[in-house]
């Protein structure tokens, strides 16, 4: 069983930068693959980003590469977003998610844990 536990989001304004951090329980964090999926109300969950295991790889919706990066930092059990040029568009939950087996997919139906999420608000 692994547990994550999102942080980091809040409420800015539009053109505004935000990190999201997300911490994964247990000693085998290093192993898996890692990702970002986000949620706007009335929309399905969609795949924003994710990074292998050792983070030599990292992957990009559209709508986000260039303004947010993923990264890992495996001693901490720890992966993070880096969202820069916030848009009104951006605004939804982000979920952190878990792929064992470094198993990643855009498919948010075949990631294997889930953290609770938290609310990303972009204002104008």
């Amino acid at each position: 069983q692994v547990q994550l536990v999102e942080s980091g989001g809040g409420l800015v304004q539009s053109g505004d930068s935000l990190r999201l951090s997300c911490v994964a329980s247990g000693s085998t964090f290093s192993t898996y693959g890692m990702g970002w999926f986000r949620q706007a109300p009335g929309k399905e969950r969609e795949f924003v980003a994710a990074i292998t295991w050792s983070g030599g790889d990292t992957y990009y919706a559209d709508s986000v590469k260039g303004r947010f990066t993923i990264s890992r930092d495996n001693a901490k059990n720890t992966m993070y977003l880096q969202m820069n040029s916030l848009k009104l568009e951006d605004t939804a939950v982000y979920y952190c998610a878990c792929a064992l087996w470094n198993r990643i997919t855009t498919n948010p139906k075949l990631w294997n844990y889930w953290g609770q999420g938290t609310q990303v608000t972009v204002s104008s």
